[in-house]
């Protein structure tokens, strides 16, 4: 019997949800596949190809005779997680606010190779926002979106929620990659972030993964005065 197209992707959606939520967490055991089928009443296929699914994209691990469980997020750092700016400024004790600069949808810059492999043969949604905090520049984010990994973006209202506390909310990543680096603004950059032209900044680069797809690139741009990284980590063995 072959697998249900439209049921195997609403198995596969409903276990992204509760990883993404946090309801499973990492390690937590996922139902036997005859608890699945007896849960949807469907046939085995359709169970296999959704597991199947989850597994090729990084959000569960296969164990034989165990059965399959939340993977751990994996992450090119030792010293970062992915940033939620709002949540950030929020645990500070300061009032949060986002400006949405600019919005549109455009083809990839056949140029740019690193958007061609983002886009996955669709359209990019490019946001610029302004992060605010108790009315003052915190951070300037530049960020393109593939709508071919995330068509649901292309209908989020990101004037009342920032891109990235939406992405964190709405989809499972398993991949990211974190580049920082020290820099004096540029006069357009300067005086977005209300700093003096040639004033330290630090910009952190960063490109998520669900599986093989990429969902985000993202530069945020900072202050130098207004953010830090902290990290508390062990000797290795």
């Amino acid at each position: 019997m072959s697998a249900d197209p439209i049921l195997h992707r609403r198995i596969r959606a409903d276990i992204e949800e509760r990883i993404m939520s946090g309801e499973w967490p990492p390690g937590h055991r996922i139902p036997f596949e005859h608890e699945l089928m007896a849960q949807y009443g469907c046939a085995r296929m359709t169970v296999s190809k959704a597991i199947a699914a989850l597994a090729a994209a990084g959000l569960i691990v296969r164990r034989k005779r165990a059965g399959s469980f939340v993977a751990a997020p994996r992450v090119h750092s030792v010293i970062l997680d992915i940033p939620d700016i709002q949540a950030d400024v929020r645990a500070r004790g300061r009032d949060y606010a986002l400006k949405l600069l600019a919005r549109g949808e455009r083809a990839p810059d056949a140029r740019r190779g690193e958007e061609t492999v983002l886009a996955g043969g669709g359209a990019l949604l490019a946001l610029t926002c302004l992060h605010l905090a108790d009315g003052r520049p915190f951070a300037l984010e530049e960020r393109l979106i593939s709508l071919a990994a995330v068509p649901e973006a292309a209908g989020a209202d990101f004037t009342r929620e920032p891109p990235g506390t939406w992405l964190l909310g709405h989809v499972a990543w398993t991949q990211a990659e974190h580049h920082i680096a020290a820099l004096n603004a540029d006069a357009a950059t300067a005086a977005l972030l209300d700093v003096d032209s040639g004033a330290a900044c630090l910009a952190l680069d960063r490109r998520t993964w669900r599986g093989e797809d990429h969902i985000t690139h993202v530069r945020q741009i900072f202050p130098g005065t207004s953010y830090q990284l902290v990290a508390r980590f062990a000797p290795a063995g």
